[in-house]
This record gives C-alpha cells, sequence and structure tokens, in this order.
C-alpha cells in the first residue's frame, strides 16, 4: 500500500528528497519527550513544574525541549508572578504549536487502534458537547474521508526543477 507519485516524482530514480519536510520537523519534535511536552501543552499544561510531573521527565529534559520549542516558535513564554513569590514562567502554545494538534491526535488515534486493548487507549476524542468520535485523518473541505487510493503526492511548484526536492 502506498500513495502515488504524480508528474516528475513518479521517476523515483529521478530525483532525491532533499529538504524533506517530514525529515525537518522530526529534528524538532521527534523526540519522545517532546511529544509529550506537546501533548501536556494541547490538554492545558503551561507550568513548567506540571509539564515536568506530568510527562514524567527530569528537570534538566523538560527545560532543554522546552528552550527548544520556545526558540522554534511553537512555544511563547510569558512571566507570571504568584503573590509572595519570584517572578516565574509559563510555556504557552502558539498558533505555530497549536498546528501540531492533529499530529499528536493522530499517533494517540494509532496507538488506540494498534498498542491498546479492544476497548482503545484511555483517552478518546470527541466533538465538543457531543459523544461523537472525531477521526484524524486526511480529508478534503467538504469532509469527505480519504484512504490511500485517493491520495497523489505532486511536487510542490518547480521545486524537482530546481532541484531542492
Amino acid at each position: 500500500m502506498s500513495i502515488k507519485l504524480k508528474g516528475a516524482l513518479e521517476d523515483r530514480g529521478a530525483w532525491r528528497m532533499e529538504n524533506c519536510s517530514i525529515a525537518m520537523t522530526m529534528e524538532i519534535i521527534g523526540t519522545r519527550s517532546s511529544m509529550l511536552i506537546l501533548r501536556e501543552a494541547i490538554y492545558g499544561t503551561t507550568r513548567f513544574d506540571d509539564f515536568v510531573r506530568r510527562t514524567k521527565g527530569t528537570d534538566a529534559i523538560v527545560s532543554a525541549r522546552l528552550k527548544q520549542l520556545t526558540d522554534i516558535g511553537l512555544f511563547e513564554k510569558r512571566p507570571y508572578q504568584e503573590e509572595g513569590k519570584r517572578k516565574r514562567y509559563e510555556y504557552v502554545l502558539t498558533p505555530k504549536g497549536a498546528d501540531l494538534m492533529p499530529a499528536v491526535f493522530a499517533l494517540m488515534q494509532w496507538g488506540n487502534r494498534y498498542l491498546q486493548s479492544d476497548d482503545g487507549g484511555p483517552l478518546r476524542l470527541v466533538k465538543r458537547g457531543t459523544d461523537i468520535p472525531v477521526v484524524i485523518g486526511p480529508h478534503i473541505e467538504s469532509d469527505a474521508q480519504l484512504g490511500f487510493d485517493d491520495l497523489e503526492i505532486a511536487a510542490n511548484g518547480n521545486w524537482i526543477e530546481q532541484g531542492h526536492a
């Protein structure tokens, strides 16, 4: 099972993947700790100690990942101060970070289907105010779900001709 390659991409020997968006994304969020931090941020976690506790990461790892994710613009670091305590920072998802939500939930959906019991995992995504399951997957604007046979990968603009792909 594979997705059809279109046009100049059909001849796999004529091009190679340079600047692959999947590889570049994995360089940024491809660690377990980064994905768990993103999961927690999507669930509403903003404070460092809560990220450590909820991800079961060490202070050093969570600190390093939050710095990295903030430096690339997935989080915004905002100061806060509780009465009688020193100034601290919370980490809030930016729109760029929030755009990773479908990827995080697609991983949960896959894990629920293939790594959990027949009942699925401990959590499931539903439409707010209902119990209607939300399914992450390819679809077009009309909301029609698509499978492998419905998809093609096409060159974006003239990247292939310029030798970028």
